[in-house]
């Protein structure tokens, strides 16, 4: 008889402690000591999906409770065309946007953990031509920066690359001297082109008024129209550029944390020999602004400001963040130079600025 109920206790134990684990698991707990996990659902650029998908940055995140799952769009297309019900947080690569969409949604709190400068991947023959024709310098660092406005000069005067002096020698193409950027009117990253080539237009100067508009239109829609096909997101062009070399794409407009992640990117960069980042002068510096549409994305803000695994791995993925050196020495690491601090930086329009200027060339797509 003791037997019989040893034997059907031990039973009554098994069940309890698998029906303990299925609730669990159920849960979300990782296991019995880490707690629950709260999963967050938001959507975000495309250039920050490598850091998310990074299983580092899971596992640093599930250390504090939490799971992220993310969506990209451009992120135009957060503030203005994606339904943000049952996100809990939006991370789009523009403060304009950011705005856009914490006004919408009542006020929300918004951060920018991280931070990238526009800049243009291209070649050292291709920006070596350009240093020949005055449109391009080394800076101290042995980062190289590209004159924006001796570049629209050249855009504006039709200048292909065989014609500038000493392009025998170093980069022949019959091709017209243009960026190729996405398409204004999806992506961040080239309306982050058009805010800093509107302020060069405009004398140095922010465009704020319907005048300064219309002044700087006719250029700022060549930019674009002048393209051809635009790729909708950053990630697009960037790997053209990886995979297809100067003969097809001489110049790129990306955030620097493209090119910096490339460099230090496991398993190996796909980077050329003769990869070079320039900076534009004036960049324009695109800020990765959280907005916390749910309460429970304020931690998730947070942590990516402050947890030292969570910054360091911003900044192996080429992301700017509060501590000054931590990018300039994973560059350094991989043999990228950049510009540790960057002076000759526009600034963006506003929001309503900007959208009308970006409206405005997307109306001359169709003329």
């Amino acid at each position: 008889m003791r037997k019989l109920v040893g034997a059907a206790l031990a039973v009554l134990l098994v069940a309890a402690v698998t029906t303990l684990f299925v609730l669990d698991r159920r849960s979300g707990s990782a296991d019995a000591a880490a707690g629950p996990v709260t999963t967050l659902r938001g959507v975000i650029g495309s250039e920050k999906e490598p850091f998310f998908d990074d299983p580092r940055v899971r596992e640093a995140l599930a250390a504090h409770g939490l799971a992220v799952e993310v969506d990209t769009a451009g992120s135009r297309q957060i503030a203005t065309d994606v339904d943000l019900d049952g996100y809990d947080f939006a991370f789009p690569s523009s403060a304009p946007a950011a705005q856009r969409i914490a006004e919408g949604a009542g006020g929300a709190s918004a951060s920018s953990p991280f931070w990238s400068p526009m800049v243009v991947a291209t070649h050292r023959p291709v920006v070596e031509l350009l240093a020949r024709n005055g449109a391009a310098s080394p800076g101290p660092t042995g980062a190289w920066h590209l004159d924006l406005a001796a570049y629209l000069r050249m855009v504006r005067e039709g200048t292909r690359w065989s014609d500038l002096e000493g392009a025998a020698q170093l980069y022949d193409s019959p091709r017209a001297v243009l960026i190729t950027s996405t398409d204004v009117r999806t992506s961040n990253s080239a309306a982050m082109y058009l805010a800093g080539a509107a302020w060069v237009l405009n004398g140095g100067g922010v465009v704020t008024t319907a005048g300064q508009q219309e002044a700087v239109l006719p250029e700022l829609s060549h930019l674009f129209l002048a393209q051809g096909f635009s790729a909708a997101s950053s990630e697009e062009p960037f790997e053209d550029y990886l995979s297809q070399g100067a003969g097809a794409v001489p110049m790129v407009m990306a955030y620097e944390a493209q090119f910096v992640g490339e460099a230090a990117r496991e398993g190996g960069s796909r980077l050329g020999e003769d990869a070079v980042l320039a900076y534009p002068s004036p960049t324009i510096a695109s800020k990765h602004v959280l907005v916390a549409l749910d309460p429970g994305a304020d931690r998730l803000a947070d942590l990516l400001s402050t947890d030292p695994v969570l910054t360091a791995l911003a900044a192996e993925h080429g992301f700017r963040t509060g501590d000054g050196t931590a990018l300039g020495a994973v560059a350094a690491q991989h043999g990228v130079a950049v510009e540790q601090s960057l002076t000759d930086v526009a600034d963006p329009p506003s929001f309503e600025v900007l959208e009308s200027l970006i409206d405005a060339v997307a109306a001359r797509y169709g003329t």
